[in-house]
């Protein structure tokens, strides 16, 4: 895609919206700075208020829930998609709510230069850039024993979305995070970063290349003392990549592989992303967190599922 062309409606976006710096900054450095003393917490530091973040596969599922649960929190959410009108609609949504909380951009993930010029845009709207989700994955099936062009499709379109572009998004934001008081980065693999599924190479293999990526980039920037990286692992949720599924079927695997017995919700992600953004999450960098419900504590499927 051509970075230019992608950005054309976001400069006319920024255009009209008119920047501004909030007043958070001071309080949450502050409250960075009682942690790092380790003087008592302060309700605000169990707060993201003022911050901005970068959302991306923000129209749907667990992105969608995530960039409304941000500005319900007060945060200031760049929301990033290739759909352009679902991610409208969802900006759109959230400014009903809360007036000028959020900005709509239209890109593929896959774009590098799109993604440096996104950090631009979002930088010169709010002046800050403290918080990165990258959720935006897709899942394509493809296997050892695929035709050729299959499997290069599903290889190279799985990695260049689930792992590359998260990687090249935190270079492109890395000079600002190092400027935030409290940055966090939070990266969304899944439950088979533990495992493996046949006929799902590149997802399995991008999914474990996250976690990894996550766990690298704690050890080497951990010792900024202002930055964290974490990474979660939805297990089965209520999104687009399972809509395929009939209900029943998702009532039949749940009730099998999962002790709570149910899938996710959206939301549920959502939260659990949020708790790891918090200025008081402080000394959590380089974990994996895990949301299934308890999935992957099980020794071994039914033999049902086998």
């Amino acid at each position: 895609m051509d970075s230019s062309r992608a950005h054309s409606r976001i400069s006319k976006t920024l255009a009209h919206f008119q920047p501004h710096k909030n007043n958070g900054h001071d309080a949450v450095s502050s409250t960075s700075n009682l942690c790092a003393a380790g003087k008592r917490l302060t309700k605000l530091s169990r707060s993201c208020a003022g911050m901005v973040a970068i959302v991306t596969g923000a129209a749907s599922g667990m992105g969608k829930a995530t960039a409304e649960l941000f500005a319900d929190e007060g945060i200031f959410v760049a929301c990033v998609d290739l759909h352009t009108d679902q991610i409208q609609k969802v900006v759109d949504g959230i400014n009903e709510v809360h007036p000028n909380r959020a900005i709509a951009f239209t890109l593929d993930v896959r774009d590098k230069d799109g993604l440096k010029k996104l950090v631009e845009d979002v930088v010169s709207a709010w002046h800050r850039l403290d918080i990165i989700i990258n959720n935006a994955g897709v899942g394509i099936p493809g296997g050892a024993q695929s035709a050729e062009d299959k499997f290069l499709h599903s290889w190279n379109t799985t990695m260049d979305v689930n792992l590359n572009a998260h990687i090249f998004l935190i270079r492109a934001a890395l000079p600002h995070l190092l400027k935030s008081p409290s940055a966090r980065v939070v990266n969304i693999a899944s439950t088979e970063a533990f495992v493996g599924t046949g006929n799902l190479a590149a997802y399995t293999a991008s999914k474990h290349g996250v976690v990894g990526l996550t766990k690298s980039l704690a050890a080497e920037l951990g010792s900024k003392g202002n930055i964290t990286f974490n990474a979660i692992c939805p297990g089965p949720i209520h999104t687009g990549l399972t809509q395929f599924l009939e209900t029943d079927e998702k009532e039949r695997y749940a009730r099998r592989r999962v002790p709570i017995g149910r899938f996710g919700h959206p939301e549920e992600v959502a939260h659990a992303t949020l708790s790891l953004c918090l200025p008081a999450a402080s000394y959590i960098n380089g974990t994996t967190l895990v949301v299934d419900g308890g999935m992957i504590i099980r020794h071994a499927f039914d033999r049902q599922d086998r």
